[in-house]
């Protein structure tokens, strides 16, 4: 009898699960002083030989990103040959990503202002954590940062007139994902009000790009268990004490919020606007919850959260390849409910109170921080000093959370995407696209 196979996400938990052991075996042999050689300690050894695997699997996947978004939406958005179709859709989209992220939001204060996670930190912690190596890198970022904003660049009115290229080949190179939609969008447009027979071959040529990135994605899928393992030893064997420790109710916290969001605010909305059973939801969209946590990118997870949403959710390829390239870049409810527990927690650890009319004002400008940000590791750094540097908070203050960064920042991607494939339901229950997927078949492919 043939032994069966292991199933992909299986040997991915496994991956993880070892990762997490080897990563706690390099901290406690680092925290004895062992030393590997002359100038090599366990943790040197595990980010020169170990990390570039991951590193790897991150990089293999991103190849994908730039021609699989804007094949995708162009083509979504020509076969939508109704423009009313197309500007339903899109409306839709919208308002489900901005009512989603306010609720994010709104939920990260009420649970930051309940529980006040930045009570009860001594001043000698709070300046070891300044003057640890994290916060001095954390501080250069932030100074050019400031250094960028003082110059007009970065603030809200560059975002959004940045969103149409001056050069379209500039911004397929550059990896610009608001820029790459926009032009994506307006040549599926351009493709629906031209005769046909003379769009067709545009169409075709662009739904074959779209077929070999998702075979790319297929093939590069079987590196994710070691991927995985790499990324998740790295992250624990260097966050994993010291800061960590400190930091350690801020991080319940905060993972808690994104927790609750994941398992009342979608489900509710799927219990509400579609007939689809929450637990085959979330079965379906398994695999991609797992990646999107090891890499921490929206946008590196792209590829898996399209082809979990069309073939284990039954969303129709039209809205799928419209709504998640869309929500990779402008749907942020994890990153919302990272900035305004950040931002009280900073401001409470200083000392600082926050009214009514500062938190309204983080609630908007992490609301219009999430435009344009780009869908990949430490995007969150920027996006929240915006929101510190919008109420007065010491921008200093982002070094006291910069330890941890990593942790979050895998923790509210799986927001984000599953906030992206909820949306893709929603949406094609809306339009009536959204296929019947049998329990056992979602059971036997996953």
């Amino acid at each position: 009898m043939k032994k069966p196979k292991m199933k992909l996400h299986t040997k991915i938990f496994i991956g993880m699960g070892l990762g997490v052991v080897f990563g706690l075996l390099v901290a406690a042999l680092e925290a004895r002083g062992l030393m590997l050689g002359p100038e090599t300690t366990p943790t040197d050894a595990l980010t020169s030989y170990i990390k570039p695997v991951g590193d790897l699997f991150i990089n293999m996947i991103k190849m994908i990103i730039v021609p699989l978004v804007f094949a995708s939406l162009l083509v979504g958005s020509a076969s939508l040959s109704d423009i009313r179709k197309l500007g339903r859709i899109g409306g839709k989209t919208l308002l489900y990503f901005l009512i989603t992220t306010v609720v994010a939001l709104s939920f990260g204060l009420l649970i930051a202002n309940t529980l006040q996670p930045g009570k009860g930190i001594s001043a000698e912690d709070r300046d070891k954590l300044l003057k640890s190596e994290e916060a001095q890198e954390a501080m250069k970022k932030i100074e050019d940062a400031r250094a960028q904003t003082e110059r007009g660049e970065g603030s809200i009115k560059e975002t959004l007139l940045g969103i149409v290229p001056s050069n379209p080949v500039q911004a397929l190179t550059e990896g610009n994902l608001l820029q790459i939609i926009f032009v994506a969008l307006m040549m599926g447009i351009a493709l629906t009000l031209i005769p046909p027979e003379r769009a067709r071959p545009v169409i075709k040529f662009f739904e074959a790009i779209n077929d070999v990135m998702i075979v790319l994605v297929n093939i590069f899928m079987k590196v994710a268990p070691y991927g995985v393992f790499a990324l998740i030893s790295y992250v624990v064997a260097t966050c994993g004490s010291g800061v960590l420790l400190l930091l350690l109710k801020y991080v319940a916290l905060t993972i808690g919020g994104m927790f609750v969001i994941v398992i009342t605010m979608y489900p509710i909305a799927l219990k509400i606007l579609t007939k689809m059973r929450v637990a085959d939801f979330f079965r379906g969209v398994r695999q991609a919850m797992i990646i999107s946590f090891s890499t921490s990118s929206s946008g590196a997870t792209l590829p898996v959260t399209i082809e979990c949403c069309e073939e284990n959710l039954g969303v129709s390829k039209d809205v799928a390849s419209f709504v998640l390239p869309l929500g990779a870049t402008i749907n942020m409810n994890g990153t919302a409910i990272y900035q305004s527990v950040s931002a009280l927690f900073i401001a409470q650890v200083f000392g600082i109170p926050l009214g009514l009319n500062e938190q309204l004002t983080i609630v908007l400008m992490a609301t219009l921080a999430s435009i344009g940000a780009a869908g990949a590791p430490g995007v969150g750094v920027i996006m929240l000093l915006i929101v510190l540097d919008s109420v007065g908070l010491p921008p200093e203050g982002f070094a006291l959370v910069i330890g941890v960064e990593r942790i979050l920042d895998m923790c509210r991607t799986v927001l984000n995407i599953t906030g992206d494939a909820s949306c893709a339901v929603v949406v094609a229950s809306s339009e009536k696209e959204l296929a019947d997927i049998p329990p056992m078949k979602l059971i036997r492919e996953n």
